[in-house]
This record gives C-alpha cells, sequence and structure tokens, in this order.
C-alpha cells in the first residue's frame, strides 16, 4: 500500500504545463525522485508558479546568508509550526548543505542546544520571532541582530525566509502533504 501524498488529488504528470512538467522531471533527473511538494502544488499551476518563483528568489540567490543557513531558518520555523513535511524535506537539504548529519535534528528539537554559532542562533530567534510573533518585532530585535554583523539585506531574508514557510508550512499541514521517503536519509551517511 501506497501512503497518499496529499488529502488532494496529484494531476498525472502527462497532464501537466509543459513548463510544469519539465520542472518536475529535471528535479527528477537531479535528485533522483520527485519532491512531494512539486506534485502537491502541479494541480494549480499558477499558485505553482508564484510559489517556486518566491522560493526560489530567496533559496538559490547569493545574500550575506549562506545557503544552509537558509535551511537552518526553515528548519526552525517549521518545526514551530509543527509541519512534518518542511522538517523533514529541508532537514535533508540542511545537512547536505551544512555537510553535517546532526545539525538538522538539533535544530528541529532545539536550535537554542545545536551545535550553531551565536551569530546563527541571533538568526534564528529573529526569525522564530517573525514566525512566531512578528506583531512584537521591535527595534530592540534590529539592533540585536545588527549586532551579530547582519545587514539591513540580511535582515530582510531571514524575515521573508520565515514568512514564505509560514505560508509553505500552513499549505502542507492542510494538505497533510507527506514527505518523499527518500528525505529521511539523506545526508546522514557519507556517499
Amino acid at each position: 500500500m501506497t501512503a497518499q501524498i496529499s488529502r488532494f488529488p496529484i494531476p498525472p504528470i502527462e497532464s501537466l504545463p509543459e513548463d510544469i512538467r519539465s520542472r518536475l522531471l529535471a528535479v527528477q533527473e537531479k535528485s533522483g525522485f520527485i519532491p512531494n511538494v512539486f506534485l502537491a502544488l502541479a494541480g494549480r499551476p499558477d499558485e505553482f508558479r508564484a510559489f517556486f518563483a518566491y522560493h526560489d528568489a530567496l533559496m538559490e540567490k547569493d545574500s550575506g546568508l549562506t545557503k544552509a543557513e537558509r535551511e537552518m531558518i526553515v528548519v526552525a520555523t517549521s518545526s514551530a509550526n509543527q509541519c512534518h513535511y518542511c522538517v523533514i524535506a529541508h532537514g535533508a537539504i540542511l545537512r547536505i548543505r551544512a555537510k553535517n548529519p546532526l545539525i538538522a535534528d538539533q535544530i528541529a528539537v532545539n536550535y537554542r542546544k545545536a551545535d550553531i554559532t551565536p551569530r546563527q542562533r541571533a538568526m534564528l530567534d529573529f526569525a522564530m520571532k517573525v514566525s512566531t510573533a512578528a506583531h512584537l518585532i521591535s527595534e530592540a530585535d534590529f539592533a540585536e541582530i545588527a549586532d551579530h554583523g547582519f545587514s539591513d539585506d540580511d535582515v530582510w531574508d531571514i524575515a521573508a525566509v520565515s514568512a514564505f514557510f509560514a505560508l509553505s508550512n500552513r499549505m502542507a499541514n492542510v494538505t497533510a502533504m507527506r514527505p518523499n521517503d527518500e528525505f529521511y536519509l539523506m545526508g546522514r551517511l557519507p556517499k
């Protein structure tokens, strides 16, 4: 018996618009499987395109945050939002990008006790406040994070990643999106 990817129907890949079908097949070629988030969103082509355009703009660009640090934000805030899919999927990506098989589990359970730098802890403190209490963000929060060397652009990126994944977490929870089994083992053992 194969578990359901989502509580909503998954369209057949061959029925999708060419740009979406091509993206799914390119991801499959690169990783060996299609992450379920792609399949779950594919049935809503305009939303799929908008979601992944913003995702890529936030997660793939060069900035003052490393790609691993952006994944730390996703894992910490997704854990706070109890998003099973994002903790598992982005935990795998974090392990690979950080080249550390322990870091994702540490951050998912309690980032305050994880083996991270004081700068990364300040980053996650700010991201968590954006995720759970953005209405309480004050000048003191901006001063605190600036003391750790983050630029205004970095602070924007921290907030944007946290906010974007709040949307993603909520949709993953509502759709009962299931993480691909492949994610559980990725980055845990040396190749």
